[in-house]
């Protein structure tokens, strides 16, 4: 397709090519193909989004992702998920094609482009085109796609009403196998546990750790208050250490004079929680009011922890809102 510059912008990209906005494929683009995403240099429309058949990210899920939120155009955490990005990436050996500070000003214009003041940013980072075989010497160029569009986890009645989960009778990948703090492009054994959820009329697990540990739910980390204070597992426990819960932990609940302790526990001690919440960039903040159990046919247990949203998870919630909707939005 016919590519041209843009005209310059405060976060120009030296590299980037982007639809020529009179083409006629970005005028497709304004009639249905947004977004328009990054795909190895260019910005292109959704329709014409492609890799290689022979990307290792396709053939192994080989790479790594970042899922971030843009808020008043401000990329929240930027940094946080920046450093994440790199440290996962030097894990498992996969060099990217592009500095830090490139990668920030793809995504600036991403954004631009795509006109959106709130969104989210998937950043993927694969090992690149390749053979049919593991090796990921003979991939020489990682590649690099970030799409910026809306996102809607849960349905919205849910952040007032709480939500139902289900415990999920798979285990969490032992990190001597696979670390789950490397944020790789293989998440089945996460989609797996969410399909338990599915199967069972809800949205999200609660997923233990071969150990019998609560680690973490299929997308987004587990909190607890009792007695106001606030527990969640630590990252040796199997599970991410997301962005979110690290803003939770760092700056709500201080703020808010909240206690946090780190520390491995048992589904029993969930169960006796006040009032559980679940975090991720995507889900942001959201109430676990029942935990359910089934033998993989049927629930068997039934567990209600609060009736509705908590006081103190409300007040979390209420926090993290006005930080994310004032001036500035922080990007450290």
């Amino acid at each position: 397709m016919s590519t041209t510059s843009l005209p310059p912008t405060p976060h120009s990209t030296p590299g980037v090519t982007f639809a020529d906005p009179w083409s006629a494929q970005a005028k497709r683009a304004d009639q249905g193909e947004r977004p328009l995403i990054y795909v190895n240099g260019k910005i292109v429309p959704k329709g014409q989004a492609m890799v290689s058949v022979y990307d290792h990210g396709l053939l192994y899920g080989d790479g790594v992702f970042e899922g971030i939120r843009v808020y008043r155009g401000n990329i929240f955490l930027l940094k946080q998920h920046m450093d994440r990005m790199w440290r996962c990436a030097e894990a498992i050996r996969l060099t990217i094609p592009i500095s830090r500070d490139e990668m920030v000003k793809v995504l600036r214009e991403c954004i631009q482009v795509n006109g959106k003041s709130d969104a989210y940013i998937r950043l993927i980072v694969s090992r690149g085109a390749g053979t049919l075989g593991l090796d990921p010497r003979r991939c020489p160029v990682a590649g690099v796609i970030c799409i910026v569009d809306d996102i809607s986890l849960f349905p919205a009645e849910m952040y007032e009403k709480g939500m139902r989960v289900v415990v999920a009778n798979r285990p969490k990948t032992p990190a001597a196998c696979l670390d789950p703090r490397i944020k790789s492009l293989n998440y089945l054994n996460n989609i797996l546990a969410k399909c338990e959820a599915i199967d069972h009329g809800c949205h999200e697990v609660v997923m233990l750790n071969t150990d019998g540990f609560v680690t973490e739910g299929s997308g987004d980390n587990i909190f607890y208050f009792k007695g106001g204070v606030l527990h969640t597992p630590p990252s040796d426990a199997g599970l991410l250490e997301g962005c979110t819960r690290a803003f939770v932990m760092q700056r709500l609940a201080p703020a808010l004079g909240f206690k946090v302790v780190e520390k491995n526990f048992r589904l029993d001690e969930l169960l006796a929680a006040d009032e559980i919440f679940l975090t991720g960039s995507a889900a942001e903040i959201i109430s676990v009011t029942q935990i359910d159990q089934h033998d993989g046919k049927v629930i068997t247990k039934t567990n209600v922890i609060s009736k509705g949203e908590g006081p103190l998870t409300k007040r979390l919630r209420a926090k993290f809102r006005e930080i994310v909707t004032g001036d500035p939005v922080p990007e450290e």
